[in-house]
C-alpha cells in the first residue's frame, strides 16, 4: 500500500486539476490518497479583501471535498514544521502539486521539494496555472520574448495542454479521512473561515463554470468592443476565478473551443483568447525577471524621484482625486474588490503620471484590495502604466483622465453608480464637475470643494513634469 497526498494551493477545486488527476492515475490496489492545504500563519497576519475572497472559495471547495467523502486536512504551522507532522503520522510517501514558477510560490516549492526529497518522499509537480509554462515559449534561438505580439504568435502555433478527466468516483473511494490527528489544523482553519464577511457573489467552482457557460453565450463575441467600457457587463470576470484556482485556464481554453460559434464574427474570441496569453506572458516575465516586485525591469529608469505625499496617496486610495472616472474606479475597488481592466490601466496612470507616485505603492494597495490579485500580472501591469516594464506604454503617452472618462464612460453611467453625490450632475459636466458655475453646483446639489472635490492635481502641468523627467532619464 502506498498513501499519496495532495497538496492543494491556489488551485481550489476537483475538475480538471492536473496534481490530484496524476495522484488518482497513479493510485493501484489499496493505495490511499489524502488531500491537505497547508496554513501558514505568516501569510494570514493581515486579513484583506483578497485573504476574504480566498478563504471564501476554500471553505467551498472543501465542503464540495466532503460531498464527495474525500475530506481536506489542514496542516498549520513554519512549512517544514507542519510538513514533518503530516509525513510521520500519516506515513505519506508521494506528494504531488501544481507549482509555482515566480515569487514567494516558487522559493517554497523549490525548498519544500528539496526538504521532501531528503526525507525520502517522492514528489512530483506540474504546470497547472497556465496554459504555457514561463519555459515552454521561446524564440528560435531559445531566448524569451520581451516583446508580446512576437510571443503571442509563438503561443498560438503551440498545441494547448489538454483537459484533465478525473475519476471523482475513484477519489471517493480512495481519500482516506484523518482528520483527527490535525485538530490544531482544524481550529486554524476554522478560525479563518470566522474571519470572513459578507458572501461575495460568484465563489468556488460551480460559479465559476456557471459564469463561463454566461460569458460564452453571447458575451464573448462582442468582447473587442464592449470590454473598455465598465458600465457595461461585457467582460468574462473570470480573473477571481483563475486566481484561486476554482476553475483551470485549460478549461476556459477548450470550452472556447468546444462552444464558440466560429460562423460568427470571431474578433471578439480572438481578443479575449490574447488575454488569456498575456496572462501567460506576464508569468514568463516576472519568471526571469523576479525582483520585478521592487524593481523597475528598464534600467535607465531606475532612481525615477517619485514623489513622496501620504495625503495625495490617500485621496487616491479613497476615490478623493477630483477626477470622476478615477474616483469611481477607486471606490468600486475598495467596495467590491474588483476594478474593471481599463479602469486598472487609468488609474495605475494617474498614480506614475498625473501624482509621479512611486508605482509600487499602487502594486501594493491593488495587492491588498483585489480578489483577483495575481502578482506576475499585477506586478507587470503596474510597471507597463509607469513605463518601467517590458513592452510598456511609452512615457510620452500619458492617460488624460478626463479623455478617458468622456471616451470609455460617455453618459457617465459609471461614474454616477459609484459617486452619488454626482448623480444630478449634467451630462456635460459629469467628467469635469469643477467646471460647472456655482448656479449649476447649486442646481445639481453638488458644491465642488464641499460634497465633491476640485482636482488636486492640473493634468495639463503634471503631464508634461511627468514627460520630462522620463525625457531625462531616457
Amino acid at each position: 500500500m502506498t498513501r499519496r497526498a495532495v497538496w492543494f494551493r491556489r488551485d481550489l477545486r476537483l475538475n480538471d486539476h492536473t496534481a490530484l488527476a496524476k495522484a488518482l492515475e497513479h493510485t493501484k490496489d489499496d493505495d490511499q490518497i489524502v488531500l491537505f492545504f497547508h496554513i501558514h500563519p505568516s501569510l494570514n497576519e493581515s486579513f484583506t479583501s483578497r485573504h476574504d475572497y480566498f478563504f471564501q472559495t476554500l471553505k467551498s471547495h472543501v465542503d464540495r471535498a466532503e460531498e464527495l467523502k474525500a475530506p481536506i486536512h489542514f496542516i498549520h504551522g513554519e512549512t517544514e514544521e507542519a510538513f514533518r507532522h503530516l509525513i510521520d503520522d500519516l506515513n505519506v510517501e508521494v506528494v504531488y502539486f501544481n507549482r509555482d514558477e515566480v515569487g514567494f510560490g516558487k522559493e517554497r516549492d523549490e525548498s519544500m521539494t528539496e526538504y521532501l526529497s531528503d526525507h525520502e518522499v517522492e514528489v512530483y509537480t506540474y504546470i497547472d496555472h497556465h496554459l504555457h509554462g514561463a519555459d515552454e515559449v521561446k524564440k528560435n534561438d531559445g531566448g524569451f520574448y520581451k516583446v508580446f505580439s512576437p510571443y503571442l504568435k509563438k503561443w498560438k502555433q503551440l498545441q494547448k495542454p489538454p483537459i484533465q478527466r478525473m475519476d471523482l468516483d475513484k477519489l471517493s473511494l480512495v481519500a482516506i479521512d484523518e482528520r483527527e490527528a490535525f485538530s490544531n489544523g482544524q481550529q486554524a482553519y476554522d478560525d479563518l473561515i470566522k474571519k470572513t464577511g459578507d458572501a461575495y457573489e460568484r465563489v468556488g467552482e460551480k460559479d465559476a463554470l456557471k459564469r463561463l457557460e454566461h460569458f460564452l453565450d453571447e458575451d464573448i463575441y462582442d468582447y473587442d468592443e464592449r470590454r473598455d467600457f465598465p458600465a457595461i457587463d461585457g467582460t468574462s470576470l473570470m480573473s477571481r476565478f483563475l486566481r484561486t484556482g476554482a476553475i483551470s485556464i485549460r478549461t476556459i481554453y477548450h470550452k472556447i473551443e468546444e462552444e464558440v460559434d466560429f460562423r460568427k464574427n470571431t474578433s471578439g474570441v480572438d481578443t479575449y483568447i490574447s488575454e488569456l496569453a498575456w496572462r501567460d506572458f506576464y508569468n514568463m516575465i516576472y519568471h526571469y525577471f523576479p525582483n520585478a516586485n521592487s524593481t523597475e525591469m528598464v534600467e535607465k529608469y531606475r532612481g525615477i524621484p517619485w514623489h513622496n505625499d501620504d495625503e495625495l496617496l490617500e485621496k487616491w486610495k479613497e476615490g478623493q482625486t477630483g477626477f470622476p472616472l478615477i474616483d469611481a474606479a477607486m471606490r468600486q475597488l475598495n467596495e467590491t474588490g474588483w476594478m474593471h481592466n481599463r479602469l486598472r490601466m487609468a488609474v495605475a496612470s494617474f498614480l506614475t503620471k498625473d501624482l509621479l507616485m512611486d508605482w509600487r505603492e499602487g502594486e501594493r494597495y491593488f495587492s491588498e484590495r483585489l480578489v483577483d490579485y495575481d502578482p506576475a500580472s499585477n506586478i507587470g501591469g503596474w510597471q507597463w502604466a509607469a513605463s518601467t516594464g517590458t513592452d510598456p506604454v511609452p512615457y510620452f503617452r500619458v492617460f488624460n483622465p478626463t479623455r478617458q472618462s468622456e471616451r470609455f464612460d460617455p453618459h457617465g453611467r459609471f461614474i454616477k453608480e459609484w459617486l452619488p453625490e454626482l448623480e444630478n450632475v449634467k451630462k456635460k459636466h459629469i467628467h469635469e464637475p469643477s467646471e460647472m458655475t456655482e448656479e449649476e453646483q447649486q442646481e445639481a446639489g453638488c458644491i465642488i470643494g464641499e460634497d465633491y472635490p476640485e482636482p488636486i492635481v492640473d493634468h495639463k502641468t503634471m503631464r508634461e513634469r511627468a514627460i520630462e523627467i522620463f525625457k531625462d532619464k531616457a
